[in-house]
């Protein structure tokens, strides 16, 4: 079973170390008194750094900090503490341990890359091994991309699709998941149809959405695509019920006629607390450096059988599982290696404290923005078809406008990049409660 609780030294050590050999060990030790400390090296190893002078893996040391402590968890986060950071989930600044792990990292390739790369192999698997724990399922059910633009690309381009397949998808996906079906129906043939799950995103709720997407399968739908949570408006659609019915339907179809299941899930991970196997999803992409704010230009697809799928990118990681799903070529390697300190970092929290961190705050402001006159939630106020995102309608102001003028006022917030654009809130652990209710006053002044 994956972890999600508190993580001890030791079971931190095994998450890192498990599939790591000679030089491509992260063990890292922190002393009682908070002061970081690089472990012993792995039994047997040789002693890197005696050999060459470079920075050896066991050397390491990740800063340490009180994960019973909201403040301390603020605290490894580099942002400007006079503002209220409620735009961080766009492009996630690193914790300090993800920065100290991205410079040792960068520290080796710059010395011998060679040694550095030949250790970056086993280092994939232990990210990996991280995500799989902190997500749910196998390390072979997981593959590593550079973003969620990517992991959509792995996910869509890859399925073997007949002309006159149907791609049923939504009225309320981001552009890559529109450009990416665009791109399947012109190699494949197969045809898109988008069907709208809602009129009011306020008014939205699982009936309404589960109902609207399933009545429109039909007998020549081959995959069914949709976003987790709507960056555009915050509704969080009810993925494991999709899931659920989904495979009620594969059960009374031949094999050839089975729908696949695929979902952006980037605004859900990180957010929401569930395993991902719980889903009932076949593939599931995601960028990393979001909710969960590991290194930027990190993601993963998540895959419950990946045979169906064609590489489109011939990977360097590994002939089968998600490493073949991995596009190969050179990437940011000291940021993909750093990853495993993201989810190390969750974990240690609890991945249920960190969604009803966000939650918690994310609910609190939705509460204190309805009601304010000019300003109309659109994102729904239950939990159960929302997550971290806050979108609301300011009367008579451009959200671009809305944007600058909470700026100045020490709220830092977004504009949702949609045809329809809103003002966008997302509350998340490096928040707190105060900002929120500043938050709050400050919207109302807008109005």
């Amino acid at each position: 079973m994956p972890h999600h609780g508190r993580v001890t030294t030791s079971t931190r050590r095994s998450l890192l170390g498990a599939g790591l050999a000679g030089g491509a060990g992260l063990l890292v030790g922190c002393s009682p008194a908070g002061e970081t400390t690089p472990a012993p090296a792995p039994s047997g190893s040789p002693s890197t750094a005696a050999a060459t002078g470079m920075p050896a893996p066991e050397d390491l040391a990740i800063p340490d900090f009180d994960p019973d402590d909201w403040a301390s968890v603020r605290a490894q986060f580099p942002l400007d503490t006079g503002l209220a950071q409620f735009a961080a989930f766009v492009l996630s600044p690193h914790t300090a341990q993800v920065t100290a792990a991205i410079a040792h990292h960068r520290a080796r390739l710059d010395h011998d890359t060679d040694t550095a790369l030949h250790d970056g192999y086993l280092l994939e698997d232990a990210v990996r091994r991280a995500a799989a724990s902190y997500a749910g399922g196998t390390l072979d059910q997981i593959a590593l991309t550079d973003s969620t633009t990517m992991g959509i690309a792995v996910m869509y381009g890859g399925l073997d699709l007949r002309p006159g397949d149907e791609i049923l998808s939504t009225t309320h996906d981001f552009f890559s998941t529109e450009e990416a079906l665009r791109l399947v129906e012109r190699r494949t043939g197969a045809v898109v149809r988008r069907v709208s799950l809602y009129d009011d995103p306020a008014a939205a709720t699982v009936d309404q959405l589960t109902t609207r997407l399933l009545d429109a399968i039909g007998p020549t739908t081959r995959v069914v695509a949709v976003t987790w949570v709507h960056s555009s408006t915050g509704v969080r659609l009810p993925i494991a019920a999709y899931g659920a019915a989904i495979a009620d339907l594969n059960r009374q179809r031949d094999p050839a006629d089975r729908v696949r299941f695929c979902v952006d899930g980037v605004h859900g991970f990180g957010a929401v607390d569930t395993d991902l196997p719980e889903l009932g999803c076949d593939y599931l992409a995601t960028g990393t450096h979001k909710w969960l704010f590991g290194p930027r230009g990190t993601g993963i697809v998540w895959g419950r059988d990946w045979e169906p799928l064609t590489e489109l990118i011939p990977t360097f990681s590994g002939p089968s599982g998600g490493a073949r799903l991995s596009p190969g070529g050179y990437h940011d390697f000291e940021h993909r290696w750093a990853l495993a300190e993201a989810f190390a970092f969750h974990e240690r929290i609890g991945r249920d404290r960190v969604v009803a961190r966000t939650v918690e705050q994310a609910t609190a402001l939705k509460a204190g923005l309805t009601g304010i006159d000019g300003i109309t939630l659109v994102t729904p106020a239950d939990p159960q078809v929302s997550a971290g995102i806050v979108c609301v309608d300011v009367r008579d102001m451009l959200p671009a406008n809305a944007v600058q003028e909470l700026r100045a006022a020490g709220i830092v917030a977004s504009a949702t990049p949609y045809q329809r654009s809103y003002l966008r809130f997302g509350p998340s652990i490096v928040t707190s409660p105060d900002e929120v209710r500043a938050a709050v006053g400050a919207v109302a002044a807008l109005v």
